[in-house]
């Protein structure tokens, strides 16, 4: 049997703080952990092992101080008791020492929220910055739903992960939105079982985690030229928004973020060579009149060497790439209403478009899928299972005229 108890230690000097600790005791073992926090021996209650509270507190902000004390107190107890299980569930001989020196090395994985901030970062120093941008959000969502408070990964359950979807549910998260954050926190979650510091639950076995065909994304060709025709003189703002749904549309629906960080030096000869921002995946285009024509256009206006005038800064804010982003998105909304599209215009249609026009061209699935980069036809697939209704309608017309 081991037991966590939080003591109190006075201090030596009237007047003082004296300090807290946790003391470990493991087969009649005892150890000492301290916890750095200090509170006045008048604000201590013994029984509880926990600090008054509203009980004597005079100074302003004090309670304040207190209750984020216990909040801590709390928090580590918690840790240490999961520390605890981990070793019982392994079954194997341990020592109170044990207990003390994983506490404190890797006191940080056991929090939820501490494990996947250090999972954002490695991605993103890995080159996977949309997935790690990915798995930001996705953390945010959840620290919503717990009102930013924390939890070790024992706390994970089948019962808080559908009471997750339910919150995502309330809020009007569509249901492969809400898919989206699932599987994220469940890859964190089987990290987390593959560096033992958690048991598998299968936590994420009651709530949904698949893909459901999307809303269609995508345009047809006629509407590809009808913008490529627009007459946009003395609008630049509708311009630049169209030429750059346009380059993404002649580069096999490149994203935005991978456009906004191409440099002059990827275009080899004929040839443009870059790596997915999202994937790390390496891809190879032709180059064409009409990129070049593009390229040309705003090559006065580039700096630091980038091909297209996204970024302005030779550090690559991605904040401000995010702006940039969100003003093309909403002037290319306003030339769909232009062009009289009932489907209001992103950039990401421009991906979806080239996929659905070079699959209505049978275009073999293998073809498109390394076309845009995925990682596989299931992917791929995904794009166009929104897309291809037209075509089972014509096909399920034939049928019925046989009849």
């Amino acid at each position: 049997m081991t037991s966590v108890k939080v003591k109190f230690r006075s201090s030596d000097i009237d007047g003082e703080q004296g300090l807290i600790y946790y003391q470990l005791i493991h087969k009649r073992v005892v150890r000492q952990i301290t916890s750095g926090l200090r509170v006045f021996s008048r604000e201590w209650n013994e029984n509880a092992e926990s600090p008054n509270i509203f009980d004597n507190v005079s100074t302003d902000g004090r309670a304040d101080y207190l209750l984020s004390v216990k909040a801590r107190l709390d928090w580590d107890v918690k840790r240490l008791n999961a520390v605890i299980a981990m070793f019982e569930k392994g079954g194997g001989e341990y020592s109170a020492d044990d207990i003390v020196s994983f506490f404190k090395e890797r006191s940080g994985d056991y929090s939820f929220f501490n494990f996947t901030k250090s999972v954002v970062v490695s991605l993103r120093k890995s080159g996977k910055v949309r997935t790690s941008e990915a798995y930001a959000s996705a953390l945010k969502s959840f620290m919503v739903f717990r009102d930013n408070k924390d939890l070790v990964w024992g706390e994970v359950t089948s019962e808080l992960m559908q009471k997750y979807e339910a919150f995502l549910c309330s809020r009007g998260v569509v249901k492969n939105s809400s898919s989206f954050y699932m599987r994220i926190l469940r890859a964190i979650y089987n990290r987390a079982v593959d560096l033992g510091l958690v048991v598998q639950a299968n936590p994420f076995r009651r709530v949904y985690t698949g893909v459901d065909k999307t809303v269609k994304r995508a345009i047809p060709l006629q509407a590809v030229r009808q913008i490529k025709n627009l007459d946009l003189s003395g609008n630049t703002r509708l311009e630049f928004a169209r030429d750059m749904f346009l380059f993404s549309f002649y580069t096999r629906g490149m994203s935005f973020v991978d456009m906004a960080y191409l440099k002059k030096k990827d275009l080899q000869k004929d040839v443009l060579i870059y790596v997915r921002r999202k994937t790390g995946q390496r891809l190879i285009i032709k180059w064409e009149q009409c990129m070049q024509d593009i390229v040309d256009k705003y090559a006065d206006s580039c700096r630091y060497d980038y091909m297209l005038p996204v970024l302005q800064s030779s550090c690559a804010d991605m904040i401000y790439y995010r702006n940039v982003l969100r003003c093309v998105n909403r002037d290319l909304k306003k030339l769909s209403g232009m062009i009289g599209l009932s489907l209001p215009l992103t950039m990401y249609v421009a991906r979806h478009s080239w996929a659905s026009i070079a699959r209505s061209r049978n275009i073999p699935l293998a073809v498109i899928s390394e076309g845009l980069g995925h990682d596989s036809e299931t992917t791929t697939q995904i794009y166009l299972s929104s897309i291809d209704v037209g075509v089972v309608d014509k096909a399920n017309s034939l049928i019925l005229r046989l009849l």
